[in-house]
């Protein structure tokens, strides 16, 4: 069978970084919290092993940084170890230690890497990437498109081996002086990363096919399913419902999409041919 591409968010919302132009929230958890989260993710992996009839993929998209949280880090470990699992990512700022990934079954884990120009310097951000590269993981590198941080995106590509992905997501809404919507600078930004345009856009959607809620669901620490996270409307919960009866070829209702973990599934845009078995990790396979 097909992969099946799970997307888990637990209640987990702590970050050490502090981007002012993030949605992530913001604040210190309990203990309390942290052992909702831990028992939350423990009850996913658990209903997880037990689905061996088809291979999955799962992409940790926690609202923060997670890595530095000793369960994900096992969570990983163990998922690469499973026959059930064809790949396993995590969106991470790469700010915790990176020893653990020789652990993993590296050809089943990559790293989807956030690089923060305020809230680190290049140089250590680059020793990371350099630890990655000697643990064999694979990874992309990623940077929000401000005008501010063109010059240091620019080095970061400079430093960056030429096989490592540099993708930019451009920020859409906020001041408009942080948009990418100058031509000198949208021409800057694409010579960096060729499939800017496709995010420096807004993709009408409505009415069109998108393999969100067939190939691709997100799943919330209570078990709640939904399509993709833009389509708030949930149809189902995996520890109530066999998730493969929620499963099918959906339109999506919304008139627009304008993120990448969104669009990149809709066979119009036609990112799936780029990303292919990459498509979690965001990196192209052409």
């Amino acid at each position: 069978m097909e992969r099946l591409n799970l997307l888990y968010r637990g209640p987990l919302s702590s970050c050490n970084y502090d981007c002012h132009y993030c949605p992530f929230a913001k604040h210190r958890e309990t203990e309390e919290e942290l052992e909702n989260d831990r028992n939350s993710l423990q009850r996913f992996l658990n209903w997880l092993k037990l689905r061996t009839h088809r291979p999955h993929g799962v992409f940790f998209t926690p609202w923060g940084e997670a890595l530095v949280r000793r369960w994900y880090r096992d969570a990983i470990v163990g998922l690469s170890h499973q026959e059930n699992i064809d790949r396993v990512v995590i969106q991470t700022n790469l700010s915790a230690k990176l020893n653990w990934l020789r652990e993993c079954d590296r050809d089943r884990v990559a790293l989807w890497c956030t690089y923060h120009p305020d809230e680190v310097p290049r140089d250590r951000f680059l020793r990371q990437c350099q630890r990655l590269d000697e643990c064999g993981i694979r990874y992309s590198v990623g940077v929000v498109g401000l005008a501010k941080h063109a010059a240091e995106i620019k080095a970061m590509r400079e430093a960056l081996p030429k096989s490592i992905y540099l993708w930019i997501n451009a920020l859409k809404s906020g001041d408009p002086k942080m948009v990418a919507n100058a031509k000198e600078l949208s021409a800057l930004f694409e010579g960096i990363d060729p499939l800017f345009p496709s995010n420096n856009t807004y993709h009408l959607s409505r009415g069109k096919r998108c393999d969100t809620g067939n190939l691709s669901v997100a799943i919330d620490g209570e078990g709640v399913v939904r399509r993709c996270y833009f389509v708030r409307d949930p149809i189902g919960n995996i520890y109530k419902e066999d998730l493969e009866s929620l499963l099918k070829v959906r339109v999506c209702p919304n008139e627009r999409c304008g993120c990448h973990i969104g669009y990149v599934h809709m066979p119009d845009v036609g990112l799936q041919k780029v990303f292919g078995k990459n498509i979690l990790e965001r990196i192209p396979e052409t």
